[in-house]
């Protein structure tokens, strides 16, 4: 059977976990298209030595059961991809995502990952990359000597060159959706890798078929809120300082009885 101790010590388990959500949370509360975590709960197996309408003796049956929880665990950290709020930056290669969404990156063996981080630059070949210099997909290069760039919000790129009066359109960015965002992995460096909990990507043009609008000059920052996680922090603490005095009390309870037995 499981003790009082046992189900209070899961109890610390799974609030240390949520607690670790909630600092990561607080730490990438600048990070540009961060998305915050939080932590979901189940109870864990409940011991049923009889259960609701179980044979009474003679006509009658129990009303209730006779159960007992063993406990809480988490059983993942669900990311909430709500949109956060823009900030304009002014900066010709800010681009921010309106709507659902993500940029498409090439990582360096092969395959790709995706970003809400818009935060772009411009390489030694005038190519459009991330801050870890990783390049955006479809590869896009700004000719040398650009007077200005321009990012439509449908994602296509131009750049007006010395010289002449019209632009010339250097590419279009495009938008991967996934029918269930929430399951893809985090790999650091604001990248995210598709799994088969996310479904595949959908790849399209900005503002088409659901995906998201393009704004140049701004960047989407993280949808943390600091008193929503403050507040969460406090209550995880007095959940924590709880479990932690029934398992006092539940080694008084069992010193008792065995020094009366």
């Amino acid at each position: 059977m499981t003790s009082a101790l046992q189900i209070a010590r899961s109890g610390l388990d799974a609030l240390d976990q949520r607690m670790k959500a909630i600092s990561n949370n607080l730490a990438n509360v600048s990070t540009t298209g961060f998305k915050r975590d939080r932590a979901a709960f189940v109870t864990m197996m409940y011991e049923d030595p009889r259960q609701a309408g179980a044979p009474a003796g003679a006509d009658n049956r129990y009303a209730t059961g006779l159960g007992t929880g063993t406990g809480v665990r988490v059983a993942g950290t669900e990311r909430i991809h709500a949109q956060g709020s823009l900030i304009n930056t002014d900066n010709a290669l800010d681009v921010a995502i309106e709507g659902d969404g993500f940029f498409t990156i090439a990582l360096p063996d092969g395959t790709e990952a995706f970003s809400r981080d818009g935060s772009f630059k411009l390489n030694a070949e005038g190519e459009l990359v991330t801050n870890s210099g990783l390049r955006v997909q479809p590869a896009i290069a700004i000719p040398q000597g650009a007077r200005s760039i321009t990012i439509a919000p449908d994602g296509t790129v131009s750049a007006v060159l010395p010289g002449q009066a019209q632009p010339v359109e250097a590419g279009q960015l495009q938008i991967a959706r996934f029918l269930n965002p929430a399951g893809l992995a985090p790999q650091g460096d604001n990248l995210y890798r598709e799994t088969a909990a996310s479904g595949p990507a959908q790849q399209g043009a900005p503002g088409q078929d659901g995906a998201g609008t393009l704004r140049q000059g701004a960047l989407e920052s993280s949808n943390v809120s600091t008193v929503q996680e403050l507040v969460e922090m406090i209550e995880t603490q007095r959940a924590y300082e709880i479990n932690a005095k029934v398992i006092s009390a539940a080694e008084d309870m069992s010193r008792t009885i065995i020094q009366n037995t």
